[in-house]
């Protein structure tokens, strides 16, 4: 097996302003600590080094979309690097320190973190950061909106019990009439089993213990088949959602085969 990658240093050091290039270098040095060598702490840190780099930067244009879009992807390998090491109550705190407010979050990583904290079955953790960012007036008119809204009802409202909560955001959202059939239907049900839940901590204690280690388990069993990186562009294919599924027969092929879930593709550089 290959040894590690030696760790990039742009020039003028990490801390300093960063190039396109140099940026995405990073990126790349840390995806590929992350899937071909396994080193995820090692990872890690290099998704810290070049954050933290893009974060005190003030740039704008062009190049300030260029260097946001790298940064949301190094929060994906970030994510994916503690969550492999069991520190996946972190991802959202992690992420947080690069963007200072929940309302800030880029869609992509918001939707990793529902669908993170709520396959681990701690949907509670993330509820107040989604709040936040669906009632951002700037967030309510990008197209990711609705589809965010929808998750966090499905995956963290009911879960929690928080119907009224639901029921408020199915009248206010931007849902399809699909969306709002399935919606509704999911909120009927929700309310069917609040009735009839059985009482006692005890059940309640061993079911959570038991999602908790199955569920952690099935999440990291997803296989993604990829082609070389050179071939990919920045952002997730389709939706997270869509990442989650077992794979088709047409996707196995001659490329390199990743174990992770969600992992954004490399932005290049020319």
């Amino acid at each position: 097996m290959k040894s590690p990658p030696i760790p990039a240093t742009p020039p003028g050091g990490v801390e300093g302003a960063l190039s396109p290039a140099a940026a995405a270098a990073l990126l790349e040095e840390a995806a590929d600590l992350l899937v071909v060598y396994l080193d995820f702490p090692a990872a890690l840190r290099t998704c810290e080094r070049a954050a933290r780099s893009l974060s005190a930067g003030g740039l704008a244009g062009e190049r300030a979309g260029a260097f946001l879009e790298v940064k949301c992807s190094l929060c994906v390998v970030g994510i994916q690097a503690l969550a492999e090491m069991d520190r996946w109550r972190e991802a959202l705190a992690w992420v947080l320190q690069y963007y200072q407010a929940p309302e800030k979050l880029p869609p992509k990583v918001l939707e990793l973190c529902l669908l993170l904290y709520s396959k681990m079955k701690d949907p509670g953790a993330v509820l107040g950061a989604a709040r936040a960012w669906l009632r951002d007036p700037d967030n309510q008119g990008l197209p990711e909106w609705p589809a965010l809204a929808e998750l966090h009802l499905q995956r963290v409202l009911l879960p929690l019990g928080h119907v009224s909560e639901a029921e408020e955001l199915v009248g206010s959202a931007a849902f399809s009439e699909q969306q709002r059939l399935d919606a509704l239907q999911a909120i009927c049900t929700a309310r069917h089993q609040q009735r009839h839940r059985p009482t006692g901590s005890e059940e309640h204690q061993q079911l959570n213990q038991e999602g908790r280690v199955s569920a952690f388990c099935g999440f990291w069993q997803v296989q993604l088949w990829a082609l070389p990186w050179s071939s990919l562009h920045c952002g997730m294919p389709g939706s997270l959602g869509a990442s989650l599924k077992e794979p088709r027969p047409s996707d196995v092929g001659s490329g390199r085969r990743i174990s992770v879930w969600g992992l954004g593709a490399l932005t290049h550089f020319s």
